[in-house]
């Protein structure tokens, strides 16, 4: 076998290359779910993604005998450094063949890069952030993955490990089968009554959200999603036009059944977005659209029974007002066995006890880990 060569993405044509890498790794994985090339490039397009507004990176692509064998970015962004601390810096879209020289070429190359711009310490994988896919795939190889979940093989963990990394996080990933509970099963009868009761005293209500307002209700959602979130590890506020940005992709997904808004005298205080699991049509679309992927996009979807809770979450000032607990309820009224049965959380950090043990309480079981490393440099 030849030597690795890593070289820079410079063209839209390489760009296109780097973003084909695991098609050509993947292939005969049935977990793995092509991801559409052309989101995937406008994604990674700097003068799209609002990401680049705060931030920088560099794409890299690992090559022996002119193949593609792997791939890396490396990036630094300055929100993270004014909200998580300075000196840190990213690795991410991290895919490789099973070949440790090809792994060390990789991670070394982000590394320098990171290295050369004063960077203490490396953290990923981050695709670009703890907003976006994030972590290594640990545990759950054998389950398809949901929508804006990566997989990846297991020896991508011990190709990162030999390379020097240690977990800094692991992310779980917890399955409830919501259609088969029923209200008492959630929480003690009293303590729902409880909430019920909190909603009614604050003036709280919660409505399903409005594609036609989609603008609006992104507002709102963005709102709640940097109060709810601001203290958690990792956490970086979205902008508006980061969220503006993934919005008009997700739109073609939401299902106004499964997204929430809490309100109080019309400001938002708390929010849930539930999407349903595409990654089912996906994996039969190899990443295209055309000629005949929108059909059979369109044609499956109506066949879709599950769907991942992608963020929920209530305002630090209005935690103990039931409204939570009111959006736990909505979900299961929304479910049944014959609709949607299941779900899957988004992630949750192994340190949040609480939540970890509400989804404990409801039934859960952990079905994915993923996780996050870190390296000085």
């Amino acid at each position: 076998m030849g030597g690795v060569t890593i070289r820079p993405v410079r063209t839209r044509r390489e760009l296109k290359r780097f973003v084909k890498v695991p098609f050509r790794l993947h292939s005969e994985s049935a977990m793995w779910v092509a991801p559409l090339i052309f989101e995937r490039m406008q994604f990674l397009n700097r003068s799209k993604n609002p990401y680049f507004e705060h931030a920088e990176a560099e794409y890299f692509i690992a090559e022996r005998d002119g193949e593609p064998v792997g791939r890396i970015t490396a990036q630094i962004d300055q929100r993270w450094d004014e909200y998580q601390g300075d000196g840190d810096g990213m690795f991410g879209f991290f895919e490789t063949v099973d070949d440790p020289a090809v792994a060390e070429a990789l991670l070394s190359a982000a590394e320098d890069w990171l290295r050369a711009r004063g960077r203490e310490r490396v953290l990923g994988p981050m695709d670009f952030t703890t907003n976006d896919e994030v972590g290594v795939l640990i545990e759950g190889y054998d389950i398809r993955p949901m929508i804006l979940q990566p997989w990846h093989p297991p020896f991508y963990r011990d190709l990162i490990e030999g390379r020097g990394y240690s977990k800094a996080m692991d992310l779980l990933m917890w399955y409830l089968a919501i259609g088969e509970l029923k209200e008492g099963d959630l929480f003690a009868p009293e303590i729902h009554t409880a909430a019920q009761k909190a909603l009614r005293d604050e003036g709280i209500e919660i409505r399903n959200m409005n594609k036609r307002r989609m603008a609006d209700e992104v507002h709102r959602f963005m709102e709640v999603y940097n109060d709810a979130w601001g203290k958690n590890w990792g956490f970086v506020p979205v902008t508006d036009a980061e969220v503006q940005f993934q919005a008009k992709n997700l739109k073609q997904v939401l299902d106004e059944d499964w997204a929430f808004i809490a309100e109080k005298d019309g400001e938002p205080v708390g929010a849930a977005l539930t999407l349903p699991d595409i990654n089912q049509v996906m994996a039969k679309l190899n990443g295209r659209l055309l000629p005949l992927g929108w059909l059979k996009f369109l044609r499956g979807k109506g066949k879709i029974d599950r769907v991942r809770v992608f963020a929920l979450g209530v305002k630090h000032d209005y935690r103990h007002t039931g409204v939570a607990a009111g959006l736990y309820l909505r979900h299961l009224e929304q479910a049944s066995p014959e609709g949607v049965p299941a779900a899957e959380t988004g992630w949750i950090l192994e340190t949040n006890g609480a939540m970890n043990r509400a989804m404990e309480g409801m039934g859960g079981e952990v079905v994915k880990r993923y996780r996050l490393y870190e390296k000085s440099l």
